[in-house]
């Protein structure tokens, strides 16, 4: 990305978000209790599920990770597609998602 798109962007997410001070780390936004529902629902045999807001609870940008049995036998790729697809009307609204994938140990 050139620096005008760079700056770009991080004016575009200046303007979206609240500042960062006003975030209790303890609470979760709205956003994260949304996805992480919707992910519940679509992957019930999840074993672990971590939804966070690193926009600084602007909800333009979030980190998940999810363990689920529903991604053995699934390639990385399959597995995030899996998730994107359960997110699609949220990824919408978002500028950017990172998606960490596991499969529970036996």
């Amino acid at each position: 990305m050139s620096f005008s798109g760079l700056l770009r962007c991080k004016t575009l997410l200046a303007l979206r978000c609240r500042p960062v001070f006003l975030r209790s780390f303890s609470s979760k936004t709205d956003g994260e209790i949304r996805i992480t529902k919707t992910l519940k629902e679509k992957f019930p045999l999840a074993t672990s599920l971590k939804v966070v807001d690193i926009s600084g609870g602007c909800g333009a940008m979030y980190e998940i990770h999810i363990e689920s049995d529903e991604f053995r036998g699934k390639r990385t790729v399959q597995q995030h597609q899996l998730v994107n697809q359960a997110l699609k009307e949220e990824i919408q609204a978002m500028h950017g998602l990172r998606i960490f994938t596991d499969i529970p140990r036996k």
